[in-house]
């Protein structure tokens, strides 16, 4: 009965999911019961073919915090220096408090903010496979009163979840953007994990909602964009937006190369996800997926943004590693509430 409900509401993510211009899905779709799901005026009102965020005031000289705003965040290092087993975690003060770690976490020379994970590295826990340099989304904004965990102040939530659980939440779903260039992916190790990258995540209690992910092969020189959707406790449905996950395409019709900035825009509105991504000179791509069958509804089930780079091979050269530079980064929520 429990594999029967898992692939039924597998099925039924499946045939909800609508894309919109030119994304590709890899799966069919049952076009008698896919939804049509119109963009927020939050995507709408995105510029056709111009990067998000103003470069201008980021100083090579200053800490990623003086240029950014990072007290709505925690980093994850690939490091175990206190020996716990586990990676070390730099709070939501510290880390604002003109933090560095090269060559992992820097200003770059253009005064972008610069993450870096080698392939083998320390991990945030016992069930994770792989290294990560990421910012954990913190609503409490270094009100340590607050729990990290749990439906409280510091997570959010979907707006179809309880009302009770809404009341104890810090807010009710909302949007990241960012806009990066990828700088380096791995080179070596198993054809079907190198060269990939996560650089943007939702985050739920245990699963994921959204995992973004770039991935160039050693032999192309443009990469792919595409998402993982996990649905609660069950499978992954995938979704293409530049070229594919696969470990044997060529190069991507339009690709991304290493080094081009690109930006992104993630919400969650009434339960959907939307996702845009923003190139300069070329016309948006966006996507959109119902995650009201999904499970994040219910009343464990909280949520925060992600970013940075999330390091998804763990096999190769000791010395191979991922590295991005962040441009802009900036989370938006509604109904935000403190203690």
């Amino acid at each position: 009965m429990a594999a029967l409900t898992k692939a039924l509401l597998r099925s039924v993510v499946f045939t909800a999911l609508t894309l919109v211009n030119t994304v590709v899905v890899n799966t069919s779709l049952a076009e008698s019961i896919a939804a049509t799901h119109t963009l927020p005026e939050s995507h709408q009102a995105l510029p056709e073919g111009e990067l998000l965020g103003d470069f201008s005031s980021l100083d090579p000289s200053k800490s990623p915090s003086e240029n950014f705003d990072l007290l709505s965040w925690t980093l994850s290092l690939p490091t175990d220096l206190n020996k716990d087993l586990k990676a070390d975690i730099i709070y939501e003060k510290a880390l604002s408090d003109s933090f560095s770690l090269k060559p992992l976490f820097y200003t770059a020379a253009d005064g972008g903010m610069v993450f870096a994970c080698p392939n083998a590295g320390a991990k945030t826990s016992k069930n994770t496979k792989y290294a990560r340099t990421e910012l954990r989304e913190m609503l409490r904004r270094g009100n340590t009163r607050l729990k990290t965990k749990g439906v409280t102040k510091n997570n959010w939530v979907f707006s179809s979840a309880h009302g009770s659980v809404k009341r104890k939440a810090g807010a009710i779903e909302g949007s990241l953007e960012a806009t990066l260039a990828v700088n380096r992916v791995s080179t070596t190790g198993d054809e079907k994990k190198v060269g990939r990258v996560i650089i943007g995540q939702i985050h739920a209690t245990d699963d994921e909602p959204i995992r973004l992910y770039y991935r160039k092969l050693p032999g192309n020189d443009k990469g792919s964009i595409y998402f993982a959707h996990e649905i609660n406790d069950g499978d992954d449905v995938w979704v293409n937006m530049v070229g594919s996950r696969s470990h044997t395409l060529d190069n991507p019709e339009d690709g991304i190369a290493l080094n081009e900035k690109f930006s992104y825009k993630i919400t969650v509105q009434n339960d959907i996800l939307f996702v845009t991504l923003l190139r300069e000179g070329k016309p948006n791509l966006s996507a959109s997926l119902d995650m009201s069958q999904s499970g994040y509804n219910k009343n464990n089930q909280y949520m925060y943004f992600k970013a940075g780079v999330y390091n998804q091979n763990n096999s190769g050269a000791d010395k191979d590693y991922v590295q991005a530079t962040f441009y802009h980064l900036e989370n938006q929520h509604q109904g935000i509430e403190s203690e």
